[in-house]
């Protein structure tokens, strides 16, 4: 069990990453159900003004900051502001959220997306700087109407599936020829 301890935080040196157990312990708040994929940089140096809520998933490459350093050279003092995410939310790859943002409870915040304001609950936002162009509900019911017409796999065509094999492969990349598929 220490041995597999030590090679987590070998792993998140190597990646020049701060570890998330790390960044709780300097003050970080996290719910259950925390999803941190790889690349994503939380603020190491004011992770006790960041909170995020349950079932939270960070794609990869996901920058949370709790401060502009814009202003320290002009005036030797570096702006901060609190960080707050809900429940149930997902941001998308190498998407940045800046200080003194909340994000609502049930929100999907699209990949490539600069949240600079407050995104209120239940929305769908997207952009540079982020806006919010749909609410939740609508996007999910939009997509179950998809899947009902488009390929879905099953965890099986997944790399959490150890035999996962030549043909499945194969089969997934043919099926998606036409168009957007879907996997558990």
């Amino acid at each position: 069990m220490w041995l597999l301890n030590l090679l987590k935080k070998l792993k998140w040196k190597i990646r020049g990453e701060v570890s998330t157990d790390e960044l709780i312990k300097r003050g970080l708040k996290v719910g259950g159900k925390f999803s941190r994929q790889q690349g994503c940089i939380i603020d190491e140096s004011h992770c006790w003004l960041i909170s995020i809520g349950d079932r939270v998933t960070l794609a990869p490459r996901v920058h949370i900051l709790a401060h502009d350093a814009s202003t320290k050279i002009h005036l030797n003092y570096t702006k901060i502001g609190r960080v707050t995410i809900g429940d149930n939310v997902f941001i998308g790859a190498d998407s940045t959220i800046l200080p003194n943002v909340i994000i609502g409870n049930n929100v999907i915040i699209g990949a490539g997306s600069i949240v600079t304001k407050d995104i209120p609950e239940n929305s769908l936002a997207i952009g540079n700087p982020a806006r919010v162009v749909g609410k939740t509900e609508e996007y999910v019911k939009k997509n179950e109407i998809e899947m009902e017409n488009r390929p879905v796999f099953d965890g099986s065509y997944t790399l959490r599936n150890p035999n996962l094999s030549v043909e499945q492969k194969e089969e997934m990349i043919k099926d998606l020829e036409t168009g957007i598929g879907y996997v558990e």
